[in-house]
């Protein structure tokens, strides 16, 4: 495949010759053809919507950074702040390849084009399964949260169960309306969850919290808790999603600026934002107190230390903002998701039907087969009696999060492999050094999760075990596959990751 050119060419998955998405889109946001998705239709605030949401930042600072607190100590907004700058120096690294490697994919056309048919399609197979594993696991989380809600302040009692099939249909119905409409919505839901979270961290602060405006946060004995070590991991979770910038380059007005620019804005705002408010929660609570008030209700901390210094209101404001964005968080999978399969299938590596669009530009047969994957899931789950939180949530997220980063540091590889091949090309000289430090980095963040993954999935080892062992084995189906492909299937081998 020519890496330098703008855009590459894809036969048709049924044979037929056929041109590639520059051919077969319009040039505006208007009405797509078939099989294209809708042009200019992201500038760089959409994007950052979109892939920030993935994340759920309240869902985040609420549900897990008490727990990042209660095993990490004071410290704890470190974790966040360290995995922003590996991130970042991966970003640096990503965004690289990004300008010569033009064809929708994502991670998956970056390994193809640097690391060989075989380890792309095993790849572009690990990315399908984390991205649903993380987009339907939420589903357990919205169902439980919804029904606490519901009971506790209207006195309601609706299955979980309800609540999440609910919210896969609702999901489905606003990512078919297309691209720019989910990022309205984002947009909003993203904007209200961050709102007021920095107005609690403003009040804590000016309010001087329980013990003062301390910093202990920030010493040399509060870095040496070794449990810190420990939630190293939950530092890089809080930033899934944030890759997916690259998977917006057809949708995007003027990729090549829109997407670095997303990307980077996404990684900057979250560690920044994840660690001003972790540290706030922790003066709102007091340095000498926290760890103990996590022991006791790290499901409820942040809760209660909004009703205590904003009043009541946010604390059922905030109930209710965690189940908008736990449904963003969902949305913005959904349509990544939907992008890996739409790539996929205009490739031959999957139906050919998946890559219908409709008249919104939304690859709507992508998005209904992902739905109703998600209804078998949480149907499964409420059928045989699973708990939301720690069947469907925990052990169907964690898989997905493993799967994620390990993706990242294969795509680190594939940057040095493909800079050392293609020498000529201009770069920065610190884009190989970026990749190397970010693959050793994050190789390190992959073995604490593996030796702390029962923090993840509070499950016995039999589980653990098969919770680590999903992503080897969905990898080697796919290159597998890849491997049959190129006796049998030649010429889908040949398209695998957007090539000829």
């Amino acid at each position: 495949m020519d890496v330098t050119t703008e855009q590459q060419s894809h036969p048709d998955p049924g044979g037929a010759p056929a041109s590639g998405p520059a051919a077969a889109a319009p040039t505006s946001a208007g009405a797509p053809q078939t099989g294209a998705l809708r042009t200019n239709a992201l500038g760089t605030g959409g994007i950052v919507f979109t892939v920030v949401s993935a994340a759920a930042p309240l869902t985040i600072v609420a549900g897990i950074a008490p727990l990042a607190i209660l095993i990490g100590g004071i410290a704890a907004p470190l974790v966040y702040t360290v995995a922003g700058i590996v991130l970042g120096i991966f970003a640096i690294a990503f965004m690289a390849m990004t300008r010569y490697v033009k064809a929708l994919g994502g991670f998956y056309t970056y390994i193809t084009e640097a690391l060989g048919k075989a380890v792309g399609l095993g790849s572009s197979f690990v990315a399908l399964f984390s991205y649903n594993a993380l987009q339907i696991g939420l589903y357990g989380l919205l169902g439980a949260q919804g029904h606490d809600l519901l009971k506790t302040e209207f006195g309601i009692d609706v299955p979980w169960w309800v609540i999440a099939l609910v919210g896969v249909l609702v999901v489905f119905g606003v990512a078919s309306r297309g691209i720019d409409v989910g990022a309205k919505v984002l947009a909003v839901l993203l904007s209200a969850e961050a709102l007021i979270l920095v107005l609690f961290a403003v009040v804590v602060l000016a309010r001087g919290g329980a013990e003062g405006i301390t910093f202990g946060t920030f010493s040399p004995q509060a870095l040496l808790n070794p449990g810190l070590f420990a939630v190293a991991g939950f530092g890089f979770a809080a930033f899934m999603g944030f890759e997916s910038t690259a998977l917006y380059r057809e949708e995007a007005r003027t990729p090549e600026k829109t997407i670095p620019r997303a990307t980077y804005i996404s990684v900057a705002f979250m560690a920044v934002f994840y660690r001003f408010v972790v540290w706030a929660i922790i003066i709102a609570v007091g340095e000498s107190h926290v760890q103990e008030a996590a022991a006791k209700d790290a499901a409820g901390l942040v809760f209660a230390s909004a009703g205590k210094y904003l009043g009541p209101w946010a604390e059922l404001t905030m109930y209710i903002l965690i189940i908008t964005s736990v449904y963003a968080s969902q949305l913005a999978f959904h349509n990544a998701i939907n992008r890996y399969t739409f790539s996929l299938a205009r490739d031959g590596a999957l139906p050919r039907a998946l890559h219908r669009t409709n008249r919104f530009g939304s690859p709507v047969v992508s998005g209904g087969v992902q739905t109703v994957l998600a209804l078998v899931v949480v149907g499964i789950v409420a059928v045989t009696g699973g708990d939301p939180y720690q069947q469907l949530l925990l052990w169907v997220n964690s898989p997905g999060v493993f799967g994620i980063i390990a993706l990242q540091v294969i795509t680190c590889v594939a940057v040095v492999v493909f800079f050392l091949r293609n020498r000529s090309l201009p770069r920065k000289w610190y884009v190989i050094p970026s990749a190397v430090v970010a693959a050793l980095i994050m190789t390190a963040v992959t073995y604490l999760l593996a030796l702390n993954v029962d923090l993840l999935t509070s499950a016995g080892p039999a589980v653990d075990t098969v919770i680590m062992l999903c992503i080897p084995v969905v990898f080697a189906i796919g290159a597998v596959l890849a491997a049959v492909w190129k006796r049998t299937r030649p010429r889908t081998y040949a398209r695998i990751g957007g090539g000829e």
